[in-house]
């Protein structure tokens, strides 16, 4: 699956990256990896209002500004940190739950990493279309860049 898969209030991502499980985790966990992918193409992410608690209920945020110039605040507490297989946080005014899962792709050395993300109890809003091809294009930004040196 290349894009995402909307299913009733949940929405699912899966994607293949040639970078190491290591690496995809810490673009996950460092806030300049952050910054440079979590907008996609329809937003970006102002390295400094990126924040990270990396502990079950800490809370990790950030603000997301659209080509309008119009900002948007958001918060997420985590709820599981199991370094670098698997990120589970919560959105706690929608009840949003995010799993992020990276498991090693083939075999050896040099492996590349398999991702999923899997949002569950998706808010009306978010059960769309554009939430799914916006989950897609975040996926799209990471992997350009996890291909910079």
């Amino acid at each position: 699956m290349s894009g995402a898969e909307l299913r009733g209030d949940e929405l699912i991502a899966r994607r293949g990256f040639a970078a190491p499980p290591e690496r995809v985790w810490a673009a996950f966990v460092e806030p300049a990896g952050v910054a440079a992918f979590w907008g996609g193409s329809h937003a970006t992410v102002p390295p400094e209002s990126v924040h990270i608690d990396l502990r079950p209920g800490g809370e990790f945020t950030l603000d997301t500004r659209a080509p309008s110039g119009a900002t948007r605040r958001l918060r997420f507490v985590y709820v599981r940190v199991s370094a670098p297989h698997e990120l589970i946080f919560d959105e706690p005014v929608t009840g949003l739950r995010t799993t992020v899962t990276l498991r090693p792709a083939g075999t050896g050395t040099g492996t590349g990493t398999d991702l999923t993300v899997h949002q569950r109890r998706l808010p009306a809003e978010l059960r769309t279309a554009q939430a799914a091809d916006g989950l897609a294009s975040i996926l799209e930004a990471l992997d350009l860049y996890l291909e910079r040196p």
